[in-house]
């Protein structure tokens, strides 16, 4: 991918248009903080992993959740749930990121009785918070629709709350309402198990067989 986008890099260079890219390309020239190439290229990859990916592991998802919890679909179906409830539900019950790494310390803390100095490596359990029954209860563990919604970190926090989150959103609700208007009677492919990608960072099913009938 990284040769790619900096092949598209190199293109847009020498033929600018009304793009991300160019966009990005005008910036790096202009002023003393420019982006260097590989920032530039890394900038796209992250807008790919960012603004797509992680909007198709959130559908994804929440196919998953609802096909195999047949009482929340029918909920959903019957207008006693919205698709905005399936799409906050998810995000907080099996978020599109499970793990954040890396952040570091940047003074000595203690986490949960354990003295953490400066500098150490953390990996952020982002998936987990979205099931602290301290936050949500003692029925965190479960996906219900019918649940008041305590917030979650699906879209991170503060400063790094992610900028795409309503667009997100949006296209979530979209997507799972057009789905399901059109095949009512969608369910798992009984004969073909589910498979989920083999990441510590990403939380996506690389393979999800289903009939539309």
């Amino acid at each position: 991918m990284q040769s790619t986008l900096g092949a598209l890099a190199e293109g847009k260079a020498e033929d600018p248009g009304d793009d991300l890219t160019t966009a990005l390309l005008q910036t790096r020239a202009e002023g003393d903080a420019r982006l260097s190439h590989s920032e530039l290229v890394w900038t796209l990859i992250l807008m790919i992993g960012a603004g797509y990916e992680t909007t198709m592991n959130l559908i994804g998802n929440a196919v998953h959740a609802l096909l195999t919890h047949p009482d929340q679909l029918d909920l959903v179906l019957t207008g006693r749930a919205s698709w905005d409830d399936v799409v906050e539900e998810t995000l907080r019950w099996d978020a599109s990121i499970q793990f954040m790494p890396l952040r570091y310390t940047v003074e000595d803390v203690t986490l949960a009785g354990v003295r953490v100095p400066a500098g150490e490596p953390l990996l952020m359990g982002y998936g987990a918070a979205g099931r602290d029954p301290a936050r949500h209860g003692h029925d965190a563990h479960l996906f219900d629709l019918a649940r008041e919604q305590q917030g979650h970190m699906a879209f991170s926090h503060g400063p790094h709350y992610c900028l795409g989150a309503g667009l997100a959103r949006m296209e979530g609700e979209i997507a799972l309402r057009m789905l399901f208007d059109r095949f009512p009677a969608l369910h798992l492919d009984s004969d073909s198990a589910p498979e989920r990608e083999p990441s510590i960072v990403a939380n996506v099913w690389e393979s999800l067989p289903v009939r539309l009938r």
